[in-house]
């Protein structure tokens, strides 16, 4: 009975003195925060708070360009002008007997269609080349009627446009019907086209919409834009517009609800956000007082004091526990390719002991039984 009570009382010496050594799901804020002691630490320690968080917000953004950029609001007349590629119909009214335009007898010529040239011309007989691209109807007639004047003072220009093959947009992917789409009318919007395509597909996980028109490209969360009337913009031809899923991430280490690959839902996530999307923090084993933002910096990024980060690998610690930590956690944003690592509270470590000590006591008990 003595050697059985000596064995416990050794093993229990050896757990208290190796409490470090148990295994653990996560680490230790201390683990990780005892770097800043170094001589020549590995990376920087950077503590937020209210008073920290609108200098960190002007550092570099990691991992994409910092927003989504959209064209701008629509104004309408734009989507009205002529293009290369449509048709005029132009009907020419003369008073005048004799008239150059006019027929014998007839005071009104219908003058033969004209398309648009590449150089956004049309040709006019007795005039020539008149550019009338990037007009409104209305701007055209005046222009073609202003021309006209020249040769037949009294002339009186009638004009309708049809828009030519070149009006028609590219449905590339994302929908369940791509090809190429006419565009019905000048006020046909991005929309409209997409529910031609038979809509976004609903396997699509966050969805990004995207266009390309004369050689930039613009991009917009798909609930954004079905959540905003005037981000509905009107169409031109020789738009290509495709539909993706938004691949921006960050990962979830250690004591939180899940540990995994986790994406974002919109434009921007604070750390709080990405707390509640992650499933919150576990009770029994999480430190409020340790949670760790992991990021990398380009070394392009570095700036001495509070205006950028001091080397390239930066660890941004928040405390939960007090009010200031929360309203930070609140503005601190998380950027793609982030590692949020949620800390093993020091209690569970003294847990895992006491739970160890009290079966090594059931054994005593049990031998002592025997």
């Amino acid at each position: 009975m003595v050697r059985i009570r000596f064995v416990v009382m050794q093993l229990v010496c050896a757990v208290l003195l190796s409490a470090c050594a148990l295994p653990r799901g996560a680490a230790l804020q201390s683990e990780i925060l005892t770097e800043q002691q170094s001589e020549t630490p590995g990376f920087q320690v950077v503590a937020v708070t209210r008073e920290s968080t609108p200098l960190l917000a002007q550092w570099p953004v990691t991992g994409w360009s910092g927003h989504y950029h959209w064209l701008p609001k629509d104004k309408g007349p734009d989507s009205g002008v002529i293009l290369t590629g449509d048709t005029l119909d132009m009907a020419v009214w003369e008073s005048q007997e004799n008239s150059l335009l006019a027929g014998v007898g007839s005071k009104m010529t219908e003058l033969p269609r004209m398309t648009v040239s590449e150089n956004g011309t049309v040709f006019v007989p007795y005039v020539g080349d008149v550019e009338v691209r990037g007009m409104t109807t209305g701007a055209a007639r005046n222009v073609l009627q202003s021309r006209l004047e020249e040769i037949a003072p009294s002339v009186q220009v009638q004009l309708s446009v049809e828009p030519g093959r070149n009006n028609a947009v590219d449905l590339v992917g994302g929908v369940a019907s791509p090809g190429r789409y006419p565009l019905d009318s000048r006020a046909t919007t991005i929309l409209s086209v997409i529910a031609q395509g038979g809509g976004i597909d609903p396997g699509l996980r966050n969805p990004l919409v995207r266009l390309q028109r004369d050689g930039r490209g613009y991009d917009i969360l798909a609930a954004d834009l079905l959540r905003t009337p005037a981000r509905n913009v009107r169409l031109r031809g020789g738009d290509q517009i495709t539909i993706i899923e938004d691949d921006r991430s960050f990962n979830v280490l250690g004591a939180a609800g899940t540990q995994q690959l986790v994406y974002f839902e919109r434009d921007r996530m604070s750390a709080m956000e990405a707390l509640s999307v992650m499933g919150g923090l576990q009770a029994s084993r999480a430190n409020p007082k340790g949670i760790l933002v992991l990021r990398d910096y380009q070394a392009k990024d570095l700036k001495p004091g509070m205006a950028g980060p001091d080397m390239r690998q930066v660890v941004f610690t928040l405390d939960l526990t007090s009010a200031d930590g929360l309203f930070a956690a609140r503005q601190f944003q998380i950027h793609p390719g982030d590692t949020l690592l949620a800390t093993e509270s020091p209690v569970s470590a003294v847990r895992s002991i006491l739970g160890l000590l009290g079966t090594l006591v059931g054994v005593t008990g049990t031998v002592e039984t025997l």
